[in-house]
C-alpha cells in the first residue's frame, strides 16, 4: 500500500531558490501564484511553464471531482510530500471532508465513493505506479463502466502529468507548503470548505470563455513525440504535453543526444516500444547507429555524452520507480558533478519522460 502522509521521508532541499520577481508577476496575471516549486524552477523557461500548465489545468472530459482525487492520489502513490500535502489540503478547503480523503487514501471503500470512483482510483494508481503500466484491458474496463475514450485520454494525460510534477517536486525536495496545509487544516480552511458547495454552484452557471486550447492530430503529429499524443487530440491536455515537449529539446542546456538516452532509457524500463522507437528516430538524427543506442541502453553508459553526464542514464532509469530517500540521495550526489542549471534540466527531461512514457499507454 502506499505510504501516508506522515511516513514520507523528506530531504532538505536540493536546489536553492531562484526568486523571479518578473515570472512571480506573470504567474499572478494569469490567476495564479508563485509555490514553492516555482521559485525553485524559474531558471527553466520550458520547465517552469510546465509546472504552471499542470497546476492550472482545467478538466475538459473529466470531472473536477475525479481530477482532485486523482491529484492527490498519483502524488500518494509516487511518495511526493510536496505534492501528496499540497493536493490533500486543498481537497479540505474545496470541502471534501476528512473522513472522505482517508477513504480514498487508504483505499477503503465507504458509501461516499461509487464503483465508477472506485475504478477510477485503482487505474490512478496503477499507472502512476506502472509496474507494469496498465494494458489495453484497463481501457476496456473503464470503458464498460461508462467512461468515455476522451475521459479516459484525459484521465491519462492528468496522472501522467501529475507523475511529472510529482518528480520535479521530489528531486528537487522542494520543501512543503506547510502554510497552506496549516491553513487547510485549521478553522480558516474549514470555513471556505463550508462555502465552496455554493462557489462551485456559481462557477458552473458563469459563461465560458470559449477559448479552444486543444491540438489537432496534425498540430499534435509534429515535433518531438509527437505520435504519442495522437489520442490527447482534442482535449487542452494535447497543447500542454507538445508545449512542454517541444520547450524540453529545444532548451541546449542538456544537449540533445542526453535527453534522447534518457527518454530511451525510461521508455526501455517502463517496456514501452513506442517511446523507444521515437527516442531511437531522434537519436539516429543525432548520428548514433543502433548498435550505439542498444549498448547505452544494455550498459546505462557511452562515450558519446559528455563525463559530466555519464550518472544520468543510471539515474534515469531509477527515477521511474524510486525509494523517496534513495533517489533524493542520488540527486544530491548528481549536483556536484552537473551544476544547479544542468541538474534543472535534467530533472524536467527525466519527470517529463516519465510522464510521456506513462501517456503512450493510450496506444497499447
Amino acid at each position: 500500500m502506499a505510504l501516508l502522509l506522515n511516513e514520507i521521508d523528506w530531504a532538505e532541499p536540493i536546489l536553492p531558490a531562484a526568486p523571479d520577481p518578473q515570472w512571480e508577476a506573470e504567474l499572478r496575471r494569469r490567476g495564479g501564484r508563485p509555490f514553492e516549486v516555482d521559485r525553485r524552477i524559474a531558471p527553466s523557461r520550458w520547465l517552469r511553464e510546465a509546472a504552471f500548465a499542470v497546476t492550472s489545468y482545467q478538466p475538459s472530459a473529466l470531472p473536477e471531482r475525479l481530477m482532485r482525487i486523482g491529484s492527490m492520489v498519483t502524488a500518494q502513490e509516487n511518495a511526493c510530500r510536496y505534492c501528496y500535502g499540497a493536493n490533500r489540503a486543498y481537497m479540505k478547503v474545496l470541502g471534501y471532508s476528512e473522513a472522505f480523503i482517508q477513504s480514498v487514501e487508504r483505499d477503503v471503500q465507504l458509501a461516499e465513493t461509487d464503483p465508477r470512483e472506485r475504478a477510477f482510483v485503482e487505474f490512478c494508481r496503477s499507472l502512476a505506479r506502472s509496474r507494469p503500466r496498465p494494458s489495453r484491458s484497463a481501457r476496456e474496463r473503464l470503458l464498460s463502466l461508462g467512461y468515455s475514450a476522451p475521459e479516459i485520454a484525459e484521465m491519462a494525460f492528468l496522472i501522467a502529468m501529475g507523475c511529472f510534477y510529482n518528480r520535479v517536486a521530489t528531486l528537487i525536495a522542494c520543501p512543503p507548503e506547510v502554510k497552506f496545509e496549516r491553513m487547510a487544516n485549521g478553522p480558516v480552511g474549514r470555513l471556505i470548505g463550508l462555502a465552496m458547495p455554493l462557489l462551485r454552484k456559481l462557477r458552473r452557471n458563469a459563461p465560458q470563455s470559449g477559448r479552444d486550447t486543444s491540438a489537432t492530430d496534425a498540430q499534435l503529429a509534429t515535433g518531438a513525440f509527437g505520435p504519442i499524443l495522437a489520442p490527447l487530440a482534442g482535449l487542452p491536455g494535447g497543447r500542454v504535453m507538445k508545449t512542454a515537449l517541444d520547450g524540453a529539446f529545444a532548451s541546449d542546456v542538456l544537449g540533445p543526444k542526453t535527453k534522447g538516452l534518457m527518454f530511451a532509457v525510461i521508455a526501455r524500463t517502463l517496456a514501452c516500444p513506442h517511446c523507444e522507437s521515437e527516442a531511437r528516430r531522434m537519436l539516429t538524427d543525432e548520428g548514433l547507429v543502433s548498435a550505439e543506442v542498444d549498448a547505452a541502453l544494455a550498459t546505462l553508459h557511452t562515450n558519446r555524452l559528455p563525463s559530466d553526464q555519464s550518472g544520468l542514464l543510471p539515474w534515469s532509469r531509477d527515477t521511474v520507480s524510486y525509494d523517496t530517500p534513495s533517489i533524493q540521495r542520488q540527486t544530491r550526489a548528481l549536483a556536484a558533478s552537473l551544476g544547479d542549471a544542468k541538474l534543472l534540466e535534467a530533472i524536467g527531461v527525466a519527470s517529463l519522460a516519465n510522464a510521456t512514457v506513462r501517456v503512450a499507454m493510450l496506444l497499447e
